[in-house]
């Protein structure tokens, strides 16, 4: 088990020339003062991040052992727990746009990231992509094509992932299904007059089968927050994990970063909800033919290991009439989706404009 923290999750960098805050530039392997422009590289890790030990993780020390404790803001109205800047005064939650304020602040403690995935786009690419998205939708309200003008209301998020790997072992029992034809009379109407017919109809001979599977399951992502609304759609929900980096704090200057509220044993079962799956699939593909039944599988699952991960996505939250709507941006491949308002008075307008036509067209009609 990882016994020291490898990067302090507050570790703020100040600009050698103005002293102001450094920020992580999206796309680089660069921290950037945003009143001079000086850049500072961020180093390169020697080593691979580490796989922690989940056993050692549960037994030792339950669902919420930590590394270290940050500070946190728990939005009010939607639960939300947002790791936020030393600097700040105020801001707005990045779910809901609630108000969130400093002195409300508490320091938790989490595990800390084993390995984070960086922006790849800027809070202005994003922007652009969702602006495009607006405009292209049908009967949105006008305010929410106002909002969209704006770039702060597109916030930079990092949302908590658990990933899990494990060395999967099962036996199954269960049925081999493979197609054939057979000739079947049929009997139809042809000029008035009765005749019989042949078809082919699929049948399906089943042959009991058992057997063994094994193989290693690598990176079960499961989301590590509750929201009682906005969850990240699974459109969005698509990084390639290939792409992250050992943990540095330095690549979360500049952006949100949201706490765990799925502790790791709650994420474990639901890992193992995911194992059976992937056990069920490589089951099918052992038994082969054409389609399988599986009447029992045994599991076990060995050697596993997890580690708490961040990935990038831009959030922005719209209300209206009295209902809260969030829009997201993959920050690493741009997919983006969410719920979106409906304008009644444009969907009725437009109803009413295409009755009026239909009315002239009729009138013109019986003339």
């Amino acid at each position: 088990m990882q016994t020291e923290p490898q990067q302090k999750a507050e570790l703020k960098k100040a600009c050698v020339n103005c002293g102001a805050e450094l920020l992580y530039a999206p796309g680089t392997t660069e921290l950037q003062c945003e009143y001079c422009n000086y850049t500072q590289e961020i180093p390169l890790s020697e080593s691979s991040f580490e796989e922690l030990e989940l056993k050692a993780y549960l037994d030792s020390v339950g669902s919420q052992s930590h590394s270290e404790a940050i500070t946190m803001l728990q939005c009010k109205n939607c639960g939300a727990n947002q790791h936020i800047e030393e600097n700040y005064k105020s801001l707005h939650c990045v779910y809901c746009s609630s108000p969130l304020v400093i002195e409300d602040a508490t320091k938790e403690e989490w595990i800390l990231p084993g390995a984070v995935l960086p922006f790849q786009m800027t809070q202005d690419k994003a922007h652009q992509v969702f602006q495009k998205w607006v405009s292209g939708l049908w009967w949105a309200p006008n305010k929410l094509k106002k909002a969209s003008l704006d770039p702060q209301n597109t916030k930079g998020l990092y949302a908590p992932y658990w990933t899990f790997d494990a060395q999967l072992y099962a036996n199954y029992t269960g049925q081999r299904g493979d197609y054939y034809y057979v000739s079947v009379p049929y009997t139809t109407t042809v000029n008035g007059k009765t005749v019989t017919r042949m078809r082919q109809e699929r049948r399906t001979r089943w042959t009991p089968v058992s057997g063994n599977i094994s193989g290693f399951v690598d990176d079960t992502l499961i989301k590590a927050s509750k929201q009682k609304s906005g969850a990240i759609p699974q459109k969005v929900a698509r990084w390639n994990l290939i792409e992250l980096k050992p943990f540095d704090s330095s690549y979360l200057a500049g952006f949100v970063t949201e706490k765990y509220t799925i502790p790791l044993q709650e994420g474990h079962i639901e890992s193992n909800k995911e194992a059976r799956k992937i056990a069920e699939r490589w089951a099918c593909r052992d038994i082969g033919g054409d389609t399988q039944r599986i009447s029992s599988l045994n599991m076990k699952l060995t050697d596993e290991t997890f580690k708490h991960i961040l990935l990038p996505v831009y959030i922005s939250a719209y209300r209206y009439k009295n209902k809260r709507y969030n829009f997201f941006v993959n920050g690493q491949t741009g997919a983006i989706s969410g719920q979106r308002p409906y304008s009644f008075w444009k969907i009725f307008f437009f109803v009413l404009f295409i009755l009026t036509i239909i009315g002239v067209i009729i009138f013109i009609a019986n003339q």
